[in-house]
């Protein structure tokens, strides 16, 4: 596990919602128009990566005026922005990692950011992801288990990616889970409810992806 705190701004839409709290040596990479986000929201970029075909100018040449390290890469690439950003990210040692704006209103972008977050090259990280109300954990097993903050009544989905996640055990929530698989495609993950916060999941084999939709309590 690494040490830094990491935020990473992705090039999607700002949607209202918290900005995460940062110690005063955590790191900043925003991907592309993640740079305009950032300035947005009062974040001085540290990073900017991508091939920066969709950031302002000005937001540009604002991050590099203060400071920033500019990585730039060419349009036709085998990786898109925020994998970029996710790599530099590794390379920098980090250990929590933030990701903003995940979504940018495009159903296939926010499907291939979810499941790029799960990747096993990140595995070394603790990986959460806001989009407005929205938060996304990142659980990979054999770990301690994972702190899922959320209020009473909040609805919890759990989400096995890349196969069948295992010995699945959760604590704090309305319909536990106690040593039991989740394959992939089920539905009995889905609008789980925070009972008595904050819940917790550890699991045995595979990844889960933790999702607040951002709603309170309501009927699958």
């Amino acid at each position: 596990m690494g040490h830094r705190q990491v935020v990473v701004i992705a090039g999607g839409e700002r949607a209202p919602g918290p900005t995460p709290a940062l110690t005063s040596e955590a790191v900043v990479i925003a991907a592309d128009s993640g740079v305009d986000y950032a300035h947005a929201i009062g974040l001085r970029v540290d990073v900017a990566i991508g091939d920066f075909d969709s950031v302002s100018p000005q937001g540009l040449a604002r991050a590099e005026v203060q400071g920033a390290r500019i990585e730039r890469h060419p349009e036709a690439k085998d990786k898109t922005d925020l994998e970029l950003a996710l790599d530099e990210a590794m390379r920098l040692d980090a250990g929590d990692v933030v990701v903003l704006g995940i979504g940018g209103g495009r159903l296939d972008h926010l499907l291939a950011n979810l499941l790029l977050m799960a990747s096993p090259k990140y595995a070394r990280c603790r990986l959460t992801a806001l989009d407005g109300p929205m938060r996304v954990h990142v659980v990979h097993a054999g770990r301690p288990p994972t702190e899922l903050p959320g209020e009473a009544g909040e609805l919890l989905t759990l989400l096995p990616v890349g196969g069948a996640a295992s010995g699945i055990t959760t604590e704090g929530l309305r319909y536990p889970l106690r040593g039991e698989p989740l394959p992939p495609g089920t539905t009995r993950g889905v609008s789980n409810v925070v009972a008595v916060p904050p819940a917790s999941v550890q699991l045995e084999a595979g990844t889960l992806l933790a999702v607040f939709p951002g709603q309170g309590d309501a009927n699958a």
